[in-house]
């Protein structure tokens, strides 16, 4: 392939998806014309077409402008998450086009920079967005590539210069072996993806494999307890990088900081939940394996407003907190009862959770049950396929029966709405990796309006 900077156009194919837009706006930010393709018109891609870049959303050979028929001028990235019955993408597959996948493309984009690599099966996007921030709250000079929106750029991608770069790390589809990492964290291996694997053992390995892409072990942090080798991180334990004397103060956290070579005192972090203050442990830990000068840490991490869809609060009153969150795996759950129960003890709640995949929901079905079982009322959505193609058996009425002590039904959702509204708990979450994100507005509003 040419060298990227002798390439004048890019066409991703499935520009819409969250780690995609990063890497298109990272193109026409290198002075590219940006093209590509996605399913569906949305937020995102209308925000991507007003920065330049020109997408259709009709899946046929005749969509692919006649610039782009010359094969030396055109490189094409695409997600695996595109169906191989594509059109589009099967014509340039089918030509003399350079194509790869978006995790290729990724490293091929970071391998000259200093590579920040976020792996983990939880916890990628805060962290590489908290990450990001603290770097560029830090004038070093950074390119962030996000698997959300961060609520202080209100985008997924940061660009504050080039020589360092922030990634997340994906284990889906061995992505993240593609990466040239120079430093790297790991903040969690529970078992999942099994569609990929097949045993979490299989998991262990891939990431392991991983780990030792770095230069050096003492590069890696990692959450205490897994078996890797270098820095690890902890909360009120020791630890490499460990968060002490923890407390609550006016909603937030207030820690101090000990890393292997001094402490930081008082520090201030808005995010709830101690997942979501182990990911900020490790990302002060990875900005300051990167060089950034330890004074200017303590207010960049206080000015860090979160990601979208990561515990994040639509209504906050004092009788009613509505909270949208992305979890889609049972320890995830379990975080999001955490951090409920800390800010809120006491309080009755309410979870609303689409499944996300049918083979994770048969997969860790007892664990979903299990999580879902602490919350004191649960309504299901169907299972959001994705990818996938249903399994017999596997469906939302199925894991209800599994869910105990509790009420639980299976909703649809055209009736959301109205049951979020009519809930007797203060405390109501609307959690999943589907499109339930689409859903939460509408609820938002229909409660707010009702109220």
């Amino acid at each position: 392939m040419k060298d990227l900077k002798d390439i004048p156009n890019i066409y991703f194919v499935g520009i819409g998806g969250i780690g995609m837009s990063a890497l298109a706006r990272y193109a026409i930010r290198l002075g590219k014309s940006v093209w590509g393709y996605d399913k569906t018109a949305t937020k995102l891609t209308g925000e991507l077409i007003s920065e330049g870049m020109r997408i259709t959303f009709k899946d046929a050979n005749s969509e692919i402008d006649t610039s782009l028929l010359n094969p030396e001028n055109t490189l094409v990235v695409y997600t695996p998450a595109v169906p191989k019955s594509n059109e589009i993408l099967s014509y340039f597959k089918q030509g003399d086009y350079v194509v790869m996948k978006r995790a290729r493309f990724l490293g091929e984009v970071t391998k000259d920079t200093l590579c920040l690599a976020v792996a983990g099966t939880h916890g990628k996007t805060t962290t590489s967005a908290i990450l990001g921030h603290l770097l560029a709250e830090c004038n070093m000079p950074v390119t962030a590539f996000l698997g959300g929106i961060a609520e202080n750029y209100q985008s997924n991608f940061i660009s504050k210069g080039t020589e360092i770069t922030v990634v997340e790390a994906d284990e889906f589809d061995r992505s993240f072996l593609q990466l040239s990492p120079n430093i790297a964290c790991v903040t969690s291996m529970d078992a999942d993806h099994l569609d990929i694997y097949g045993d979490s053992a299989s998991l262990e390995t891939s990431f392991k494999e991983f780990a030792g892409l770095l230069p050096e072990k003492d590069n890696l942090l990692f959450k205490k307890g897994l078996p890797l080798e270098g820095n690890t991180v902890a909360i009120e334990d020791t630890a490499d990088f460990q968060a002490q004397n923890v407390r609550i103060e006016n909603g937030s956290y207030v820690f101090d900081l000990k890393t292997p070579s001094e402490i930081i005192e008082n520090l201030m972090f808005l995010l709830p939940g101690h997942h979501n203050l182990h990911n900020a442990v490790t990302a002060l830990g990875m900005a300051i394996f990167a060089g950034t000068p330890t004074s200017c840490l303590p207010k960049a991490l206080f000015s860090f407003k979160g990601v979208e869809r990561r515990f994040t609060y639509k209504i906050r009153k004092d009788d009613l907190v509505l909270i949208d969150d992305y979890a889609h795996h049972p320890t995830e759950i379990d975080a999001l009862y955490q951090a409920v129960s800390e800010m809120y003890p006491n309080e009755g709640t309410l979870i609303v959770f689409q499944p996300h995949l049918f083979s994770r929901t048969q997969d860790f079905a007892d664990g979903f049950a299990e999580s879902l079982s602490r919350f004191d009322e649960v309504l299901l959505l169907e299972i959001y396929p994705a990818r996938e193609e249903p399994i017999a058996g596997i469906t939302s009425k199925w894991l209800c029966e599994k869910i105990t002590g509790r009420k639980a039904v299976v909703i649809s959702k055209a009736e959301l709405p109205e049951y979020v509204k009519n809930s007797s708990h203060k405390v109501r979450l609307l959690v999943g990796a589907g499109d339930i994100g689409a859903e939460v507005e509408k609820v938002t509003k229909y409660v707010q309006d009702e109220e």
